[in-house]
Protein backbone atom coordinates (compact mmCIF):
# COMPACT_ATOMS: atom_id res chain seq x y z
CA UNK A 1 0.00 0.00 0.00
CA UNK A 2 2.93 2.32 0.29
CA UNK A 3 4.61 2.03 -3.06
CA UNK A 4 5.32 5.10 -5.09
CA UNK A 5 2.81 4.85 -7.77
CA UNK A 6 4.09 4.16 -11.50
CA UNK A 7 3.63 6.34 -14.49
CA UNK A 8 2.82 9.89 -12.49
CA UNK A 9 3.07 12.22 -15.27
CA UNK A 10 4.84 15.53 -14.32
CA UNK A 11 4.80 18.89 -16.07
CA UNK A 12 8.25 19.26 -17.85
CA UNK A 13 8.44 23.07 -18.54
CA UNK A 14 7.28 26.24 -17.70
CA UNK A 15 4.92 26.86 -20.67
CA UNK A 16 3.79 23.69 -20.11
CA UNK A 17 2.58 24.71 -16.61
CA UNK A 18 0.81 28.15 -18.30
CA UNK A 19 -0.96 26.83 -21.14
CA UNK A 20 -2.29 23.92 -18.91
CA UNK A 21 -3.70 26.71 -16.65
CA UNK A 22 -5.06 28.33 -19.09
CA UNK A 23 -6.86 25.24 -19.87
CA UNK A 24 -7.85 25.36 -16.32
CA UNK A 25 -9.02 29.01 -16.97
CA UNK A 26 -11.61 27.96 -19.59
CA UNK A 27 -12.75 24.85 -17.66
CA UNK A 28 -13.71 27.00 -14.92
CA UNK A 29 -15.33 30.05 -17.22
CA UNK A 30 -17.11 27.63 -18.69
CA UNK A 31 -18.49 26.02 -14.80
CA UNK A 32 -20.21 29.28 -14.01
CA UNK A 33 -22.64 29.09 -16.31
CA UNK A 34 -25.41 26.65 -15.61
CA UNK A 35 -25.55 23.88 -18.53
CA UNK A 36 -22.26 24.07 -19.97
CA UNK A 37 -19.57 21.25 -18.19
CA UNK A 38 -15.98 21.61 -17.51
CA UNK A 39 -15.62 18.49 -18.50
CA UNK A 40 -16.88 19.32 -22.02
CA UNK A 41 -13.95 21.84 -22.37
CA UNK A 42 -11.50 19.59 -20.76
CA UNK A 43 -12.54 17.16 -23.27
CA UNK A 44 -12.08 18.95 -26.26
CA UNK A 45 -8.59 20.65 -24.71
CA UNK A 46 -6.95 17.17 -24.67
CA UNK A 47 -6.10 16.80 -20.86
CA UNK A 48 -9.78 14.74 -19.71
CA UNK A 49 -8.38 11.59 -19.32
CA UNK A 50 -5.06 12.83 -17.92
CA UNK A 51 -6.79 14.82 -15.19
CA UNK A 52 -9.11 11.58 -14.60
CA UNK A 53 -6.37 9.36 -13.89
CA UNK A 54 -4.21 12.12 -12.00
CA UNK A 55 -6.81 12.58 -9.51
CA UNK A 56 -6.74 8.58 -9.09
CA UNK A 57 -3.63 8.99 -7.77
CA UNK A 58 -4.96 10.08 -4.33
CA UNK A 59 -6.40 6.95 -2.48
CA UNK A 60 -6.71 6.22 1.31
CA UNK A 61 -3.24 6.29 1.64
CA UNK A 62 -2.81 9.22 0.75
CA UNK A 63 -5.18 10.78 2.74
CA UNK A 64 -3.37 8.71 5.72
CA UNK A 65 -0.29 10.92 4.84
CA UNK A 66 -1.90 13.77 4.73
CA UNK A 67 -3.65 13.62 8.18
CA UNK A 68 0.18 12.45 9.65
CA UNK A 69 1.95 15.26 7.83
CA UNK A 70 3.76 13.34 6.19
CA UNK A 71 4.38 15.73 3.00
CA UNK A 72 6.95 14.77 1.31
CA UNK A 73 5.80 11.00 0.99
CA UNK A 74 2.31 12.36 0.13
CA UNK A 75 4.19 13.88 -3.15
CA UNK A 76 6.22 11.07 -4.21
CA UNK A 77 3.41 9.28 -4.23
CA UNK A 78 0.28 11.02 -5.90
CA UNK A 79 0.16 12.96 -8.89
CA UNK A 80 -0.40 16.42 -7.65
CA UNK A 81 1.18 18.46 -10.28
CA UNK A 82 -1.76 18.09 -13.18
CA UNK A 83 -4.63 18.71 -10.71
CA UNK A 84 -3.34 21.48 -9.16
CA UNK A 85 -1.95 23.15 -12.43
CA UNK A 86 -5.61 22.43 -13.79
CA UNK A 87 -7.19 23.56 -10.18
CA UNK A 88 -5.65 26.83 -10.19
CA UNK A 89 -6.83 28.22 -13.55
CA UNK A 90 -10.11 26.81 -12.82
CA UNK A 91 -10.35 28.96 -9.47
CA UNK A 92 -8.72 31.99 -11.03
CA UNK A 93 -11.68 32.11 -13.87
CA UNK A 94 -14.55 31.38 -10.80
CA UNK A 95 -13.11 34.20 -9.01
CA UNK A 96 -12.41 36.45 -11.67
CA UNK A 97 -15.62 35.75 -13.72
CA UNK A 98 -18.31 35.21 -11.35
CA UNK A 99 -19.82 38.70 -11.13
CA UNK A 100 -19.23 38.96 -15.11
CA UNK A 101 -21.10 35.73 -15.77
CA UNK A 102 -23.74 36.53 -13.83
CA UNK A 103 -24.14 39.64 -14.85
CA UNK A 104 -24.53 38.51 -18.66
CA UNK A 105 -26.88 36.16 -17.64
CA UNK A 106 -29.16 38.54 -15.99
CA UNK A 107 -28.87 40.87 -18.61
CA UNK A 108 -27.88 39.22 -21.94
CA UNK A 109 -29.41 35.65 -21.82
CA UNK A 110 -29.95 35.29 -25.18
CA UNK A 111 -26.70 35.73 -26.71
CA UNK A 112 -24.68 34.01 -23.72
CA UNK A 113 -26.79 31.03 -24.52
CA UNK A 114 -26.27 31.48 -28.30
CA UNK A 115 -22.64 31.67 -27.52
CA UNK A 116 -22.59 28.44 -25.11
CA UNK A 117 -25.36 26.08 -27.87
CA UNK A 118 -22.52 26.81 -30.31
CA UNK A 119 -19.91 25.88 -28.21
CA UNK A 120 -21.66 22.70 -27.19
CA UNK A 121 -22.57 21.87 -30.63
CA UNK A 122 -18.88 22.15 -32.28
CA UNK A 123 -18.29 19.82 -28.71
CA UNK A 124 -20.17 17.34 -29.66
CA UNK A 125 -18.34 16.60 -33.32
CA UNK A 126 -14.95 16.79 -31.49
CA UNK A 127 -15.59 14.44 -28.97
CA UNK A 128 -17.72 11.91 -30.75
CA UNK A 129 -14.83 11.63 -33.28
CA UNK A 130 -13.10 9.72 -30.14
CA UNK A 131 -15.61 6.48 -30.42
CA UNK A 132 -13.21 4.44 -32.46
CA UNK A 133 -15.97 1.82 -33.27
CA UNK A 134 -19.54 3.08 -33.27
CA UNK A 135 -21.29 -0.61 -32.67
CA UNK A 136 -24.69 -1.11 -31.74
CA UNK A 137 -23.90 -1.31 -27.82
CA UNK A 138 -22.46 2.44 -28.79
CA UNK A 139 -25.34 3.39 -30.41
CA UNK A 140 -27.44 2.27 -27.61
CA UNK A 141 -25.15 4.25 -24.87
CA UNK A 142 -25.59 7.74 -26.68
CA UNK A 143 -29.37 7.08 -26.93
CA UNK A 144 -29.06 6.76 -23.48
CA UNK A 145 -27.04 9.34 -22.73
CA UNK A 146 -29.39 11.57 -24.74
CA UNK A 147 -32.08 10.15 -22.99
CA UNK A 148 -30.81 11.09 -19.36
CA UNK A 149 -29.42 14.21 -20.10
CA UNK A 150 -32.73 15.54 -21.93
CA UNK A 151 -34.98 14.88 -18.15
CA UNK A 152 -32.62 15.92 -16.30
CA UNK A 153 -31.94 19.78 -17.45
CA UNK A 154 -35.69 19.49 -17.92
CA UNK A 155 -36.60 18.94 -14.00
CA UNK A 156 -37.86 22.06 -12.12
CA UNK A 157 -35.21 23.40 -9.51
CA UNK A 158 -36.39 22.52 -5.24
CA UNK A 159 -36.55 24.32 -2.78
CA UNK A 160 -33.54 23.01 -0.27
CA UNK A 161 -32.25 23.53 3.51
CA UNK A 162 -29.08 25.76 3.91
CA UNK A 163 -27.30 23.50 6.29
CA UNK A 164 -23.60 21.89 6.92
CA UNK A 165 -24.52 18.81 5.34
CA UNK A 166 -26.33 20.21 2.78
CA UNK A 167 -23.67 22.27 1.24
CA UNK A 168 -21.09 19.63 1.85
CA UNK A 169 -23.33 17.23 -0.11
CA UNK A 170 -24.48 19.91 -2.54
CA UNK A 171 -20.31 19.84 -3.60
CA UNK A 172 -20.52 16.43 -3.79
CA UNK A 173 -22.94 15.82 -6.55
CA UNK A 174 -21.71 19.08 -8.54
CA UNK A 175 -18.09 18.15 -8.51
CA UNK A 176 -19.43 14.64 -10.23
CA UNK A 177 -21.54 16.24 -12.69
CA UNK A 178 -18.44 19.09 -13.66
CA UNK A 179 -16.85 15.77 -14.57
CA UNK A 180 -19.30 14.09 -17.09
CA UNK A 181 -18.89 16.39 -20.66
CA UNK A 182 -22.56 17.44 -20.90
CA UNK A 183 -24.03 17.83 -17.16
CA UNK A 184 -22.98 21.12 -15.87
CA UNK A 185 -22.15 20.82 -12.65
CA UNK A 186 -23.55 24.61 -12.16
CA UNK A 187 -26.80 23.20 -13.21
CA UNK A 188 -26.78 20.67 -10.78
CA UNK A 189 -26.61 23.77 -8.18
CA UNK A 190 -29.35 25.35 -10.04
CA UNK A 191 -31.71 21.88 -9.69
CA UNK A 192 -30.93 21.71 -6.08
CA UNK A 193 -31.72 25.40 -5.40
CA UNK A 194 -28.42 26.33 -4.44
CA UNK A 195 -26.51 28.17 -7.61
CA UNK A 196 -27.08 31.53 -6.93
CA UNK A 197 -26.61 31.18 -2.91
CA UNK A 198 -23.16 29.51 -4.17
CA UNK A 199 -22.16 32.28 -6.68
CA UNK A 200 -23.08 34.82 -3.58
CA UNK A 201 -20.72 33.46 -1.37
CA UNK A 202 -17.79 33.60 -3.85
CA UNK A 203 -18.59 37.00 -4.67
CA UNK A 204 -19.21 37.87 -1.37
CA UNK A 205 -15.72 35.77 -0.07
CA UNK A 206 -18.21 33.99 2.42
CA UNK A 207 -15.39 31.74 3.43
CA UNK A 208 -17.60 29.04 5.93
CA UNK A 209 -19.76 28.27 2.97
CA UNK A 210 -17.22 27.84 0.48
CA UNK A 211 -14.90 25.66 2.64
CA UNK A 212 -18.03 23.10 3.78
CA UNK A 213 -18.82 23.30 -0.14
CA UNK A 214 -15.02 22.71 -1.25
CA UNK A 215 -14.61 19.58 1.22
CA UNK A 216 -17.65 17.90 -0.79
CA UNK A 217 -16.16 18.73 -3.70
CA UNK A 218 -13.18 16.99 -2.67
CA UNK A 219 -14.58 13.58 -1.53
CA UNK A 220 -17.02 13.68 -4.64
CA UNK A 221 -14.34 14.14 -7.37
CA UNK A 222 -11.64 11.71 -5.04
CA UNK A 223 -14.25 9.07 -4.98
CA UNK A 224 -16.25 9.31 -8.62
CA UNK A 225 -12.69 9.96 -10.47
CA UNK A 226 -11.75 6.40 -9.68
CA UNK A 227 -14.93 4.69 -11.12
CA UNK A 228 -14.64 7.29 -13.88
CA UNK A 229 -11.22 6.16 -14.83
CA UNK A 230 -12.09 2.75 -14.62
CA UNK A 231 -14.54 3.10 -17.17
CA UNK A 232 -12.66 4.84 -19.14
CA UNK A 233 -10.06 2.13 -19.25
CA UNK A 234 -12.41 -1.07 -19.70
CA UNK A 235 -14.69 0.58 -22.11
CA UNK A 236 -13.14 3.42 -23.59
CA UNK A 237 -15.97 3.56 -26.70
CA UNK A 238 -19.15 3.09 -24.62
CA UNK A 239 -18.17 5.57 -21.85
CA UNK A 240 -16.97 8.40 -24.47
CA UNK A 241 -20.22 7.34 -26.39
CA UNK A 242 -22.46 8.20 -23.64
CA UNK A 243 -20.89 11.22 -22.42
CA UNK A 244 -21.55 12.41 -26.84
CA UNK A 245 -25.25 11.73 -25.94
CA UNK A 246 -25.03 13.85 -22.65
CA UNK A 247 -23.56 16.75 -24.46
CA UNK A 248 -26.31 16.27 -27.00
CA UNK A 249 -29.53 16.53 -24.58
CA UNK A 250 -28.03 19.19 -22.90
CA UNK A 251 -28.52 20.94 -25.80
CA UNK A 252 -32.50 21.61 -24.37
CA UNK A 253 -30.75 23.52 -21.63
CA UNK A 254 -28.82 26.10 -23.71
CA UNK A 255 -31.33 26.66 -26.12
CA UNK A 256 -31.44 30.65 -26.40
CA UNK A 257 -34.99 31.04 -26.93
CA UNK A 258 -37.15 30.78 -24.17
CA UNK A 259 -40.41 31.46 -23.08
CA UNK A 260 -40.41 32.23 -18.95
CA UNK A 261 -43.75 29.95 -17.23
CA UNK A 262 -42.65 30.54 -13.35
CA UNK A 263 -40.04 32.95 -11.65
CA UNK A 264 -38.66 33.69 -7.91
CA UNK A 265 -37.14 36.14 -6.28
CA UNK A 266 -33.77 35.55 -5.13
CA UNK A 267 -31.73 37.36 -1.75
CA UNK A 268 -31.22 40.80 -3.61
CA UNK A 269 -34.44 41.34 -4.84
CA UNK A 270 -33.95 40.16 -8.59
CA UNK A 271 -36.57 38.26 -10.47
CA UNK A 272 -35.04 34.52 -11.55
CA UNK A 273 -36.76 32.58 -14.34
CA UNK A 274 -37.60 29.41 -12.59
CA UNK A 275 -39.51 27.15 -15.13
CA UNK A 276 -38.71 27.81 -18.72
CA UNK A 277 -40.01 26.20 -22.31
CA UNK A 278 -37.80 25.95 -25.59
CA UNK A 279 -39.26 28.34 -28.63
CA UNK A 280 -38.26 29.28 -32.13
CA UNK A 281 -38.32 33.28 -32.62
CA UNK A 282 -41.10 34.96 -34.01
CA UNK A 283 -39.81 37.17 -36.57
CA UNK A 284 -36.07 37.94 -37.59
CA UNK A 285 -34.74 40.52 -35.88
CA UNK A 286 -31.54 41.82 -34.51
CA UNK A 287 -31.65 39.67 -31.23
CA UNK A 288 -31.96 36.99 -33.63
CA UNK A 289 -28.87 37.89 -36.00
CA UNK A 290 -26.77 38.72 -32.71
CA UNK A 291 -27.45 34.94 -31.64
CA UNK A 292 -26.39 33.32 -35.00
CA UNK A 293 -23.30 35.49 -34.38
CA UNK A 294 -22.76 33.85 -31.12
CA UNK A 295 -23.39 30.71 -32.30
CA UNK A 296 -20.92 31.03 -34.80
CA UNK A 297 -18.61 32.39 -32.70
CA UNK A 298 -18.86 29.42 -30.31
CA UNK A 299 -18.41 27.27 -33.09
CA UNK A 300 -15.20 28.64 -34.12
CA UNK A 301 -14.00 29.15 -30.82
CA UNK A 302 -13.84 25.12 -30.36
CA UNK A 303 -12.23 24.69 -33.60
CA UNK A 304 -9.81 27.53 -32.74
CA UNK A 305 -9.30 25.24 -28.61
CA UNK A 306 -8.89 21.92 -30.58
CA UNK A 307 -6.65 23.06 -32.76
CA UNK A 308 -4.13 25.06 -29.90
CA UNK A 309 -4.65 21.94 -27.93
CA UNK A 310 -3.48 19.87 -30.86
CA UNK A 311 0.30 22.30 -31.34
CA UNK A 312 0.27 22.49 -27.70
CA UNK A 313 -0.17 19.29 -26.28
CA UNK A 314 1.77 19.26 -22.66
CA UNK A 315 4.47 17.10 -22.34
CA UNK A 316 5.34 14.74 -19.24
CA UNK A 317 7.95 12.76 -18.48
CA UNK A 318 7.52 9.69 -16.09
CA UNK A 319 9.23 8.67 -12.96
CA UNK A 320 10.47 5.27 -11.97
CA UNK A 321 9.81 3.54 -9.02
Amino acid sequence: MNKIKQNQPRINSCPGYFILAAKGFCMGASDVVPGVSGGTIAFILGIYEELINSIKSFDLYSLKLLLTFKIRRLLDRVSWQFPLTVLTGILTAIFSLAKLLSWLLYNEPVFIWSFFFGLILASIITVSRRVKDWRVLAWISLTGGISGSYFLVGIVPCATPVTPWFLFFCGSLSICAMMLPGISGSFILVLLGKYHYILDAVNERDFFTLFLFAGGAFVGIITFSRFLGWLLKNYHDLTVALLTGLMLGSLRKVWPFKETIQTFVDNHGQVIPLVQSNILPGRWNSEVTGAIIFMLFGLITIICLERLSKGNRVKFTVDPY
